[in-house]
């Protein structure tokens, strides 16, 4: 049996803040008397990941997402629970530990702005211990995949945010990672770049089969990358599963589109209780329709409105996630429902 490179049971995290009255006599009454606000950012969380796994870890914002990332890196320590990362208690940061895996956050630059990139490459060359030799082939591989070869020398405040990012990946993963955690790798991209980073860290996980956990508000990065979904809401998790799993969660409902050749009123009758999502002009219309009504509910739209086209395919990830978001209560009736079972 395959031992866990990633292994939480339990896992909790409390941040305390204090609550203090406005003005003087409230600044005069916390020297004395604080009000402690206790808040569970992640409670009794559990998971495995195993080598060669690509897990996207989602939820909304302040779900808990960052505090996970956090404690898988030893950046904060857990409140109270089990946690192993390739074997070791992460936040004691042994020199092992660090060698072993590595942490990209889109929002934050690990990088000297005032110097080329391939001098941050080469202290961190030092500070991991990579030999010449395996550090220029590394370079070398990952630079032409990224298509950054004439960019290594370049002032990184030069360089466009999508040609930062990559040299972000870069450098964290010179030093070949087991696991790698990946906090927003292509926020605030454009499609292209985002394109550009996705086909690289397949690549790189095809070539290494190393084990990544990411995050990200973009689906298109979780239907690209990741084959398991895990979801957290509220600091519990909410779901584990595979990504076809997922996109049936709200059921066998199918998204229809419909195309018309003149505006049309969004309050008629057919379109009732079809959770229809209009464009500006109202000449294209989105619904949800559940499966076993698709062929008569289609059928009776074609013949009575100026239809130009239409088209049919499964609920689409965001359309689920959306809807997950807004009714998280849909996940909490699911697990009831499983553990009865």
């Amino acid at each position: 049996m395959t031992t866990p490179l990633i292994k939480a049971h339990g896992l909790r995290k409390q941040f305390i803040s204090y609550k203090k009255n406005p003005g003087i006599m409230g600044s005069f009454t916390s020297f004395f008397k604080r009000s402690p606000l206790i808040k569970d950012a992640v409670k009794g969380f559990d998971l495995e990941v195993k080598k060669g796994e690509i897990v996207g870890l989602l939820g909304p914002n302040g779900a808990g997402k960052t505090t996970l990332m956090k404690m898988f890196t030893g950046i904060i320590v857990p409140t109270e629970g089990e946690l192993k990362i390739i074997g070791s208690n992460p936040w004691e940061r042994d020199k092992n530990f660090r060698k072993r895996i590595a942490l990209v956050m889109g929002q934050k630059s690990q990088l000297w702005w005032d110097i080329p990139a391939m001098d941050s490459f080469l202290l961190l060359q030092k500070y991991y211990e990579v030999s010449d030799e395996r550090f220029q082939e590394r370079i070398k591989k990952m630079s032409s995949l990224l298509g950054v070869e004439e960019l290594l020398h370049i002032h990184v405040r030069k360089l466009s945010l999508g040609e930062r990012m990559k040299m972000e990946l870069m450098a964290s993963l010179l030093h070949n990672p087991e696991v790698i955690f990946l906090d927003e790798p292509t926020i605030g991209l454009d499609l292209v770049a985002q394109e550009n980073i996705r086909h690289f860290i397949k690549e790189y996980h095809r070539e290494n089969e190393c084990c990544i956990i990411i995050t990200s508000h973009y689906m298109q990065d979780v239907q690209a990358l990741c084959d398991r979904l895990v979801l957290i809401f509220d600091g519990e998790k909410g779901y584990d599963g595979t990504l076809e799993d997922f996109e049936d969660i709200l059921g066998c409902d199918k998204s229809v589109t419909f195309s018309f050749k003149e505006s049309q009123d969004p309050n008629q009758q057919i379109f009732q209780g079809l959770d229809a999502t209009w464009n500006e002009d109202h000449t294209g219309v989105e619904l949800r329709v559940p499966e076993e009504t698709l062929c008569p509910i289609s059928s009776k739209i074609i013949d009575q409105l100026p239809v130009e086209d239409f088209a049919t395919e499964k609920l689409p990830i965001e359309r689920v996630m959306k809807e997950l978001m807004n009714n998280p209560e849909i996940l909490r009736a699911r697990k009831e429902k499983e553990a009865r079972v």
